[in-house]
């Protein structure tokens, strides 16, 4: 009985025939095989070290992230025949300070019951807000098809005032429109530069 060798098993293994590999391609074999196992060690390599590099910028922007504050706050509108103004409250959520008069500048765009009419459209955009020692300002862009009758644009700056003068920290509330002092807001109302806690 011959002896079973290397050679004599091979035979055994299903191989098309035309995928059988010329001498040529039998010597390239192992070159084009270890090119991609070095690759893939490489690259696997890189990523663990990046995963856990401790200064990454994901770790970093975690680290400064601020923990979210709730708070509730009283809002004005007015009434669907606009002869009054109704107040109501909101939950507003933010980072920073300043992202609370932001905040509470949109709630008085916003309203879910329709019995509470905002006074201050969403057409209305907020270019900026600042506060510094007391004194909070707020910058608008205030297209013409926002504007009211003077009757609306009294509540409007009643409601602006009621809800902004309820944070206590604030002294005095300056109203730009497009960076600039205006004299009207929307053509009726004289606007003061700044409003004052007890000016309303």
């Amino acid at each position: 009985m011959e002896p079973v060798t290397e050679a004599s098993k091979q035979p055994n293994v299903d191989v098309p025939a035309d995928s059988t590999p010329t001498e040529n391609e039998s010597k390239d074999t192992p070159k084009q095989e270890d090119t991609p196992v070095k690759d893939q060690a490489q690259g696997t390599a890189g990523t663990t070290t990046a995963s856990n590099d401790p200064s990454s910028s994901t770790g970093e922007t975690k680290q400064q992230e601020a923990p979210a504050r709730k708070e509730k706050i009283v809002v004005y509108y007015t009434d669907p025949d606009l002869m009054e103004l109704k107040k109501a409250s909101a939950e507003i959520t933010y980072t920073e300070e300043k992202d609370k008069y932001a905040k509470a500048f949109k709630a008085l765009q916003e309203s879910s019951n329709e019995q509470l009419i905002p006074l201050w459209s969403d057409k209305i955009t907020l270019n900026g807000v600042q506060f510094e020692n007391g004194a909070l300002t707020l910058d608008v862009n205030k297209p013409a098809e926002a504007n009211l009758g003077s009757g609306g644009e009294m509540f409007a700056l009643e409601a602006l005032h009621k809800t902004f003068f309820q944070f206590d920290e604030v002294e005095s509330l300056e109203l730009l429109v497009d960076g600039k002092q205006v004299e009207t807001l929307m053509g009726h109302v004289e606007l003061e530069h700044p409003m004052t806690r007890n000016a309303q």
